[in-house]
């Protein structure tokens, strides 16, 4: 059996969250989105909005629509793809492979998008909702190695450094990319670079560089994959584990409650990370500059955030911190709905930095605590997890997306955010906040 907490291995760790969080902010956040839409979008002289439709391999769909519904189609593959590998991995010993496998691809469509002209608009689409699937994918096995290599007692604290990580890697990386965008005379290029795009589609390569260059420190450091033969074919080799683990998470009452609660908080977190962007963008019409400062002390807030969250965990039990993070959550697509002014996104965005890394390293850890303890099929129960994750992010952003469509408000569209997280709080109130969780 594998020795658990082993210093270099737990940082090893958590370098895979300093590898991969770049996607999330360079990629999904900050740059890309703001390219996207500058791509899509043309204005008039005085910078209103003339046309924002995106022929999609034929289809007419708004560009902010279309992101939300990129997002949802990845998010979709990773639910139907999940219940498939996760088990395999377990039922082959081939853990590491699939993270291998998922983090090359996202790196790799990363990548692709140097090449994001007016002309390929629609591929890029395809490539960025890959991105999503590469990073989801790798992230399910990723977290399935935290029981693996750790003790319980050391779940929450580690799953928070790995947030921390995450965060810093992220904002490093992101930093100079705009100093590229913004002065790309200190890297050696001129001002034509950046007002061509040039500079951003740069930036987009370095994500994909870094993602894969930094994955090689835990995949050096975590536990190696042990093939075992296969009961059959490699597909009714992955769907016997799945029954067998499927029938196990059936019976742990605790666990079904759990991924319940946090199908509905989580779908309204990851909904307002994906789409906080374009609103800001489009509804609020905030400066790009202010914007990305914005994000920035965000990243830097959510840091203290994640220990708070830990440190909560360990004076109040997991499920009474979460109760609180999701309570400050839910005020806050209620705050953004009346938002007019910059001042206002300013306060609203501070207070999400302080909950963001919280919840989403609080609720990795609590569903740690929940697994079995010594079970092998690690990869099979967070593969759970993560198909409840995929599924709040495709149906919260899909309901986001279709309401804004419908209705021609993306106000309205905020609302429903508000749902996700009432809904998620009053399921987890069902689950007692014991020591045992601690």
């Amino acid at each position: 059996m594998f020795q658990k907490n082993q210093k270099k291995v737990l940082t090893a760790w958590t370098m895979y969250d300093w590898a991969n969080s770049v996607h999330n902010l360079v990629i999904i956040t900050v740059v890309f989105p703001m390219y996207f839409l500058a791509t899509t979008t043309v204005k008039d002289a005085e910078g209103k909005i003339i046309d924002d439709v995106v022929n999609f391999f034929g289809f007419h769909v708004q560009n902010s629509v279309l992101y939300s519904y990129a997002i949802s189609g990845g998010t979709l593959l990773l639910v139907l793809l999940n219940p498939i590998l996760t088990p395999l991995a377990d039922s082959s010993g081939r853990r590491k492979f699939f993270m291998k496998l998922f983090c090359y691809l996202g790196a790799a469509s990363c990548a692709y998008f140097y090449f994001f002209t007016k002309d390929n608009v629609s591929w890029v689409v395809i490539a960025f909702g890959l991105s999503v699937v590469g990073w989801g994918g790798s992230i399910v096995f990723y977290n399935s190695f935290l029981p693996e290599i750790a003790t319980e007692d050391r779940f929450d604290n580690l799953s928070a450094r790995g947030f921390m990580m995450g965060y810093i890697g992220s904002v490093l990386l992101l930093i100079f990319n705009l100093v590229m965008i913004m002065k790309p005379e200190f890297v050696g290029l001129s001002q034509a670079d950046s007002d061509s795009g040039f500079t951003a589609r740069i930036s987009f390569l370095t994500v994909g560089l870094w993602w894969a260059l930094f994955a090689q420190i835990p995949f050096y450091y975590l536990p190696k994959d042990h093939v075992k033969p296969l009961q059959g074919n490699w597909l009714s080799s992955s769907f016997h584990e799945l029954g067998k683990v499927l029938k196990e998470v059936r019976q742990n009452k605790l666990v079904t409650k759990f991924l319940l609660a946090f199908f509905f908080f989580d779908m309204g977190v990851m909904t307002v990370i994906y789409v906080a962007t374009i609103f800001a963008d489009k509804e609020l019409h905030i400066e790009k500059t202010g914007l990305i400062v914005t994000l920035l002390l965000i990243q830097l807030i959510a840091i203290p955030g994640s220990f708070l969250a830990s440190w909560l965990s360990g004076k109040l039990g997991n499920t009474k911190a979460l109760l609180i993070e999701i309570f400050v959550w839910a005020l806050m697509p209620l705050a953004a709905y009346f938002t007019t002014t910059e001042k206002e996104f300013y306060v609203i965005a501070a207070v999400v930095g302080l909950v963001m890394g919280g919840i989403q390293s609080l609720s990795r850890s609590t569903y740690a605590k929940l697994i079995p303890e010594n079970t092998e099929d690690t990869a099979s129960y967070f593969g759970f997890y993560d198909i409840v994750e995929k599924m709040a992010i495709t149906l919260g952003t899909l309901l986001f997306g279709f309401v804004e469509q419908i209705t021609g408000n993306m106000r309205n569209s905020v609302l429903v955010i508000l749902v996700f997280f009432i809904v998620g709080f009053l399921l987890l109130m069902r689950i007692p906040s014991k020591k045992i969780y601690n």
